[in-house]
């Protein structure tokens, strides 16, 4: 069984059929483990839906500089426990890629 950890970091979600971007809502995880992630929305999706969620991790877990990484993730299950309230969402992570920092030249672009 994966670890999960109560993870409360900002997260960026965006909803996609097809690939193409439907809606962008800004959240806070709940919990994350390596193969999945859970967090609460104030809308329905359906399981099956395709999503991609930016985390940002902050020095306190990655022990050095902030690191944003983008998921590509499938919803799996969808908690609606009452009609106002919000939407609990979990994903299974199906890939991964690790963001630059934005503003800030890197190594390769030094190099040119």
């Amino acid at each position: 069984m994966m670890r999960r950890f109560d993870m409360r970091l900002p997260a960026v979600v965006r909803i996609e059929d097809a690939g193409v971007p439907l809606d962008e809502v800004h959240t806070e995880t709940q919990n994350v483990s390596a193969r999945g992630i859970f967090f609460y929305l104030d809308r329905t999706v359906n399981a099956g839906t395709s999503l991609a969620v930016t985390l940002t991790f902050p020095p306190q877990i990655t022990l050095t500089d902030s690191v944003r990484v983008r998921f590509k993730a499938r919803v799996v299950r969808v908690e609606n426990p009452l009609p106002s309230a919000r939407v609990g969402v979990a994903a299974v992570i199906e890939g991964y890629e690790f963001l630059r920092p934005s503003g800030g030249s890197d190594f390769f672009s030094a190099l040119q």
